[in-house]
């Protein structure tokens, strides 16, 4: 049985949200504690009628405690080895693990009832990063229950939070060695991947049906990949059949990522350019150059108060490439901000389109796969989103 250190009770009427299985409880909704539980510990929560409402970890600041459970029932040591097995099951069911496929998100925080964890599947290796101190505290029980629900398919187990937490942790192997980089399948695409030095937890697995449509709209037609990283929409396009592929990246680290990934696939550099310079200085002199762009820049905004000046950048960098391409060409553009919701994203993208003075058409609403879900009482955890436009 999990041992709790304490006992929180909710004010009158705060108690609605947790009935509703929103996974956190903030510091302005807490009438009471009993005990003195530390950081990372577990805690029961109670309503003011003392009915027990769920457990979950507690921590200190705005959001107090991340449920893991809302059950009246006490939990066990099973509770992680429960909802691993029924997030795995889910990425079965809906084909997001295949023959083709051997790199996947296990655990995406919230949306698989397990808020401030993530676990990556890198063919064969799984990457936890905790992003609250109660799963750092529990790293040994989740690495458990990664080696029971995949049994024999998985080899090592990398913990990676040392960028992701306030307090002090080392990077460390829980199993196993690793042998970076290591090479995944991405429907069919072959990719390295290099947890230990890597951004996350070492590649962007979110974009991998996104990527997959920009291949299918890339045959015989010029494709640029801006902000490119590791060269993912680039080896779509070119293993669909794209006559030219330009890749930019203002890091020369991701360039050389994306070099390597180019070559892996066994293209050379007559179908595939790559550049190392900012984007918005690289579009200046490409007007009518490309049929299909791609825009996935970094996360403009990670809090609200940088969100102002991120819709100007959203706004400049998407008029500057509805500006530039041929006419009929594609444009894909996103947003990873969690705090820039769709119709916020949207709007500025329609400004955009104003601005470039263009006939424009929004062909489709693109966000993230399903091994990144999203618990429908959590909006909050929807951050991934894009649009297909066409430009007359």
């Amino acid at each position: 049985m999990i041992k709790t250190a304490g006992t929180i009770f909710l004010k009158r009427g705060r108690e609605a949200s947790v009935k509703r299985f929103h996974p956190w409880v903030f510091s302005g909704a807490i009438h009471k504690m009993e005990g003195t539980p530390a950081e990372g510990e577990w805690v029961e929560i109670k309503d003011f009628q003392n009915e027990t409402l769920g457990f979950g970890h507690y921590q200190k600041g705005t959001i107090t405690v991340r449920m893991l459970s809302f059950a009246s029932k006490h939990p066990d040591e099973k509770i992680f080895e429960e909802k691993m097995a029924n997030a795995h099951r889910q990425r079965v069911l809906t084909n997001v693990i295949n023959e083709h496929t051997n790199g996947y998100r296990l655990i995406h925080g919230e949306g698989d009832g397990l808020p401030g964890l993530i676990v990556d599947i890198y063919n064969g290796v799984a990457v936890m990063q905790a992003h609250s101190v109660g799963m750092q505290t529990d790293r040994q029980l989740i690495a458990e229950a990664i080696k029971k629900t995949l049994l024999n398919s998985v080899h090592s187990i990398y913990y990676k939070s040392q960028s992701t937490l306030n307090v002090k942790t080392e990077n460390e192997y829980l199993l196993g060695l690793g042998a970076v980089p290591h090479v995944i399948t991405e429907h069919g695409n072959k990719f390295y991947v290099d947890w230990e030095e890597g951004q996350k937890t070492g590649f962007f697995l979110d974009q991998r049906e996104n990527r997959k449509l920009v291949g299918q709209m890339s045959k015989g037609i010029s494709v640029l990949n801006t902000f490119c990283y590791t060269g993912g929409f680039s080896v779509y396009a070119l293993n669909e059949g794209a006559s030219l592929v330009h890749s930019v990246d203002a890091s020369e680290k991701a360039i050389r990522l994306t070099r390597k990934n180019i070559e892996l696939n066994g293209f050379d550099a007559q179908q595939h350019e790559c550049f190392a310079m900012d984007t918005f200085d690289f579009l200046k002199d490409k007007k009518n150059v490309y049929d299909l762009i791609v825009l996935d820049p970094p996360a403009f905004a990670k809090h609200k108060d940088a969100r102002h000046q991120a819709m100007k950048g959203y706004q400049r960098l998407n008029a500057e490439a509805m500006r530039v391409i041929k006419p009929n060409g594609i444009i894909f553009t996103f947003s990873c901000s969690q705090v820039v919701d769709k119709q916020l994203f949207y709007d500025t993208v329609v400004s955009s389109a104003i601005q470039a003075g263009r006939e424009i058409k929004v062909l489709q609403h693109l966000g993230q796969p399903g091994d990144h879900p999203v618990s429908i009482y959590h909006p909050e955890g929807e951050y991934l989103k894009g649009l297909v436009l066409y430009v007359s």
